[in-house]
């Protein structure tokens, strides 16, 4: 319960209904492929460096593009942004299929996936924006963790049925398949965030000049960001705990192909995304609870980076397939309890207007570390093998904690459990 009037009650359920649809049918879309993805540029003739390489500048199309696409959200609306992200994940994912079945070389990849880069940099700061100044415009009163945790629940079942689809389909029919089906949805995402994602709490600057508004989205932007201590030091932790948890869930799919002993069991593929989904529903329906346990969110990310470190390393020296399932799990858990709880830590220190452009610098600094972190840490599986690409992993992950140690010297105002994260919203002035 938000502890509002009913009246505002009511209206933030629905802010929160249209979100939950929108993950849903956004997570549903992208999942068809996530149990496979690996396996289907390999099939398409890359080596494992090609391969995470191509995933890498995915990675260069989101630092390319988020702080643009951010600006965007806050100029031109973040239903504008969610619109141009979904068709344009629509274009890119037909790229893909074009680039398999002709076995394109890692230069047409690389085209590819900077498009698919740039898709998801239209989601990125746009959507989480569009929901934190919705539910302040309406009034409400709750916390964030509860809000990210449902839709982390509801995401975790859509990556359940599309991830264990997308490997059994890709098994009985082809690994195009699933890509198709992905084409489907997003097509599907596009009428209902067409329909139901209307802009709330925020008055798009469609006349302003789009210099000056530029110029004082991203100047705010900074301020908002680098020069916020405590928001500073955790986007610089996003590089090594971003940048390694790309790696370490697409290179499970072959990993776990090969300590199972099939390394066509695409379904085992599937597997490992489903679990990455169950643990998303468990730590989406947790985080309530294990918030209590917390005076200050910063004890939980601390806490839950710490056990992060030591599960890669378990990764990468076991040799048993059940273990390593187990372990994976553990690992998707903790950081499905230590999303939703970042999440309300950051938006509670970020001005409005410049909320998405933010966001997206945040989303930045952890896709710049994908863009190293994924071609080296495969250079790393194609040279010593999967396991000790995981040792590696997890020494990076490590590098991520004093900067999280940073953030909790700095107090924040957001930081302390028990402190609302969301203020009244004021009048929106359009920009000058």
């Amino acid at each position: 319960m938000s502890g509002g009037s009913p009246a505002a009650d009511g209206a933030a359920r629905d802010v929160q209904r249209v979100y939950l649809v929108l993950t849903l049918v956004t997570t549903l879309a992208a999942s068809f492929i996530w149990g496979v993805n690996t396996l289907f540029l390999l099939d398409a003739g890359l080596t494992n460096t090609e391969a995470f390489a191509a995933n890498a500048f995915f990675t260069v199309g989101e630092v390319l593009f988020e702080i643009p696409t951010g600006v965007v959200a806050d100029v031109r609306g973040r239903r504008f942004s969610y619109l141009l992200g979904a068709g344009t994940l629509l274009v890119s994912t037909l790229l893909y299929l074009a680039m398999w079945q002709v076995r394109a070389p890692l230069a047409g990849w690389a085209l590819a996936s900077i498009l698919l880069g740039l898709g998801f940099t239209f989601f990125s700061g746009a959507t989480e924006a569009w929901l934190v100044d919705a539910l302040r415009a309406r009034g409400f009163s709750g916390n964030l963790e509860s809000v990210f945790g449902r839709a982390q629940t509801v995401s975790g079942a859509a990556m359940l049925v599309g991830s264990v689809a997308g490997g059994f389909i890709a098994q009985a029919t082809s690994l195009a398949v699933p890509y198709v089906l992905r084409a489907v949805m997003l097509g599907v995402t596009l009428v209902v965030a067409g329909l139901f994602m209307h802009d709330i709490g925020f008055v798009p600057q469609r006349d302003a000049k789009p210099l000056a508004a530029i110029r004082s989205v991203v100047r705010g932007a900074v301020d908002g960001g680098l020069r916020n201590p405590p928001v500073r030091w955790l986007m610089l932790a996003a590089p090594f705990s971003a940048g390694v948890g790309i790696y370490a869930f697409y290179a499970f799919q072959p990993y776990l192909l090969q300590l199972y002993g099939d390394r066509t069991a695409y379904g085992i593929a599937g597997l490992a995304a489903a679990i990455v989904a169950g643990a998303q529903i468990v730590g989406g329906l947790l985080v309530g609870t294990v918030r209590r346990f917390f005076t200050r969110r910063t004890h939980a990310l601390i806490l839950g980076g710490v056990l992060n470190v030591g599960l890669l390393l378990l990764v990468g020296v076991t040799t048993n397939f059940a273990l390593a399932l187990v372990l994976l799990a553990g690992w998707c858990l903790i950081f499905a309890l230590e999303a939703p709880l970042r999440q309300a830590f950051v938006n509670g220190l970020i001005p409005s207007d410049q909320r998405a452009t933010v966001l997206s610098f945040d989303s930045l600094m952890g896709s710049a570390g994908g863009v190293v972190a994924q071609p080296a840490l495969g250079r790393a599986a194609d040279v010593y093998g999967y396991g000790p690409s995981y040792v590696i992993a997890a020494l990076v992950q490590a590098a991520a904690l004093p900067f999280v140690l940073l953030a909790r010297r700095e107090n924040a105002v957001s930081d302390p459990i028990t402190m609302a994260v969301l203020e009244p919203a004021p009048e929106v002035a359009p920009i000058d």
